[in-house]
């Protein structure tokens, strides 16, 4: 008899403490402690890799490196090579608690960022971020509009029965999507976030996914789920949006003075920002919008100074290093590339490709010109909009999940999603990245901004 491979120890053990093969019913919450364990440790090492294999030899930034590595611990490659240890790793029945881990990681993470967007670059470029975001949604919805009546002519892209209207709107804000979290990083990564160039961006794509997310629940209302569902996505954000920038600031003072006057942020100061940080992701999770929107709309508004520095020094390891890769895994586990198989499908999944960077980097950069800003600044701006990422992944996650689309656009939209996020960083470093660090520029913003 053959000795037992260290895959095949590795997955006796998990089997035999946990229904992760069985088709039990029930289960005590604790069965599956041992698989939570092992998956943090495994998702930290892949997405560490993943993301020095990608500084070192793709000039990718961590985040990328982080979303490959989600991909590969999926079905896509794990699940490829090996199916039983992947399923042993990852069993279906854990997926509630990756998704609670990811989702609270990248909502802390985009609470950061709020805490490093400069107000005063937005207010001066208001202008120019408007003129971003408005063109960043309409040349994607037109777009749309002109392909989505070949797609519905393909038998399995959408639902049968679909109305013309309710395809073009999904595929709309499925091209006017960018990676949020993604650009955010990115930007934070490359020392910009307190740049103009870096607020611009931020706050269109902000608005962008916004708009995408809002047209998703006009079409969730339209598909069965009711108009009430829009109506409360919409209003809800509008007015949660308008009262946290008129009086948030104001009601959240005392708490910077706390942190000035004691010269560090104690326990209960962070216990209670914290609590804030979750009711806000609450409230907009609960409108229908998305829990990240919360986190990043409060850091906006949170006092600067010492009080950034203190909250980013406590929990942007936490958020950073264990949660937010969970977010990446997560997606990852529910990403398919076998998907397009055959000649016809792949040739549709390179026109979406084409169109969706044409529609919205290509848009974005005619917008940041009209708007005055210069060339280099323009092709940056596009470049950094025309990411995806997993954004992408969570709406078009739902429309599978509605029935709206079917495997197959759902694969050819995974594609576009990767595609697009990898191009940025090297685009990006193409069109400006490279003459700024050559005038001094982001070597002297990079040095003045840790990790």
């Amino acid at each position: 008899m053959a000795n037992p491979s260290l895959l095949d120890i590795v997955r006796d053990i998990l089997t035999a403490h946990g229904p992760a093969v069985a088709s039990a019913k029930s289960y005590a919450p604790g069965d599956f402690s041992i698989h939570f364990f092992l998956q943090l440790a495994v998702i930290l090492l892949a997405c560490r890799l993943c993301g020095w294999l990608g500084r070192r030899f793709l000039a990718q930034p961590q985040v990328v490196g982080e979303m490959i590595a989600g991909v590969f611990l999926g079905p896509s490659l794990l699940g490829l090579l090996s199916p039983d240890v992947q399923a042993a790793i990852f069993p279906r029945e854990t997926r509630n608690v990756l998704y609670t881990g990811a989702q609270l990681g990248v909502g802390l993470y985009m609470f950061l960022v709020g805490t490093t967007l400069q107000l005063e670059h937005f207010k001066s470029k208001a202008r120019s971020a408007v003129g971003v975001s408005l063109a960043g949604i309409a040349a994607p919805f037109f777009i749309a509009f002109l392909i989505t009546p070949a797609l519905l002519g393909i038998p399995g892209l959408f639902a049968a029965g679909i109305s013309p209207a309710n395809a073009t709107l999904f595929l709309g804000a499925c091209i006017a999507l960018t990676a949020f979290p993604m650009l955010a990083r990115i930007i934070n990564e490359r020392g910009l976030a307190d740049t103009a160039l870096g607020t611009l961006s931020l706050t269109a794509g902000a608005f962008d996914d916004a708009a995408s997310w809002c047209v998703l629940a006009v079409v969730l209302a339209t598909f069965g789920a009711g108009p009430g569902v829009a109506i409360l996505a919409i209003g809800g954000a509008l007015v949660y949006g308008a009262f946290i920038l008129l009086f948030g600031r104001r009601l959240l003072a005392p708490l910077g003075r706390i942190v000035e006057r004691e010269g560090q942020m104690g326990h209960t100061v962070l216990g209670i920002t914290m609590a804030l940080f979750c009711l806000s992701a609450f409230l907009m999770d609960a409108i229908g919008i998305h829990a990240i929107f919360g986190g990043f709309i409060l850091g906006a508004v949170m006092p600067r100074g010492l009080f950034a520095a203190e909250l980013k020094k406590k929990i942007e390891p936490l958020a950073v290093i264990l949660l937010l890769p969970m977010f990446f895994t997560f997606s990852g586990l529910n990403t398919r590339m076998d998907m397009v198989d055959s000649g016809q499908l792949l040739l549709v999944a390179l026109g979406i490709l084409a169109a969706s960077v044409v529609a919205k980097g290509g848009a974005c950069y005619l917008a940041a010109r009209l708007s005055g800003e210069d060339n280099r600044t323009a092709l940056g701006i596009g470049a950094l909009m025309n990411s995806r990422g997993l954004m992408e992944l969570i709406i078009i996650n739902i429309g599978l999940q509605k029935g709206i689309i079917g495997p197959a656009l759902f694969s050819m939209l995974v594609l576009m999603a990767i595609v697009t996020t990898m191009m940025a960083s090297p685009l990006f470093e193409l069109v400006y990245g490279r003459q700024a660090r050559e005038s001094g520029e982001l070597g002297a913003l990079a040095a003045s901004k840790p990790g």
